[in-house]
């Protein structure tokens, strides 16, 4: 990849985000997403806009906000989907990278495949584990690709980048016990350097996007997760995670 001072498609930039990694951070969120998810709560995201900022801009942006990072915080790359604007995301973590920031993607490990440069300069993967069962992934992502989100996995595992793993509980689909002792063995099974494990519960707050913008929302008539129901399953989830770990 040449260097240079490429221009990506954000769709906007957060400062102060706490809860998008460890600190406090500036969060990223890049246009284009090739799922379908049919909890997203930011479907502005899914297509491809114009390209507004430069990997220069974006550095610019981040030593803003450099002071307040201390010792743990940074910048988060998220979306929509940020693999979908791999070289963008290269350079700009590259350069980031020669601030000494701490640098996290949130993602979900759907790109165009090979993610060796970036793991080169990023510390931190928050994964978002979509179902975990083919046919389960597909009924929630409404796309067959997760083939490629184990591509991904595999090679992360060749890495030691921290990984915190990130799981939407959706009421009558996964708010069960045997989803979340599935969920214990297959996180243990297949992903490595695990250190921190959130359930977030689902939300309605993208449902007037999703009217907005004219899409037909799926779960326009699903209630919202229980917040206390999500938490006792979250205690019971990591009971069972840490009994064989």
């Amino acid at each position: 990849m040449k260097k240079c001072n490429m221009t990506g498609s954000i769709d906007s930039i957060e400062t102060f985000g706490l809860v998008d990694g460890p600190g406090i951070r500036t969060v990223v969120f890049l246009n284009s997403c090739n799922l379908r998810c049919k909890f997203c709560h930011n479907p502005e995201t899914w297509t491809m806009k114009e390209k507004n900022y430069s990997t220069d801009d974006i550095v610019k942006k981040i030593l803003r906000s450099k002071p307040y990072f201390k010792n743990n915080g940074g910048v988060t790359f998220s979306g929509g989907e940020p693999l979908l604007q791999y070289d963008f995301l290269v350079e700009a973590c590259k350069k980031i990278k020669k601030e000494n920031i701490h640098i996290a993607i949130d993602t979900s490990g759907i790109g165009h495949g090979n993610y060796s440069e970036l793991f080169e300069t990023i510390d931190m993967v928050l994964l978002d584990i979509k179902h975990i069962t083919k046919e389960g992934y597909q009924n929630i992502t409404q796309v067959d690709k997760f083939d490629e989100f184990f591509n991904f996995v595999n090679q992360l595992n060749q890495t030691n980048i921290e990984v915190w793993i990130r799981q939407v509980i959706i009421p009558g689909i996964n708010d069960n016990k045997e989803y979340i002792t599935d969920l214990a063995s297959f996180i243990k099974k297949n992903i490595k350097n695990v250190t921190r494990i959130d359930f977030l519960p689902y939300h309605k707050l993208g449902d007037e996007k999703y009217k907005k913008l004219g899409i037909k929302n799926q779960f326009l008539e699903k209630e919202a997760m229980n917040k206390e129901k999500c938490d006792e399953l979250y205690n019971e989830f990591m009971t069972i995670y840490k009994k064989n770990k």
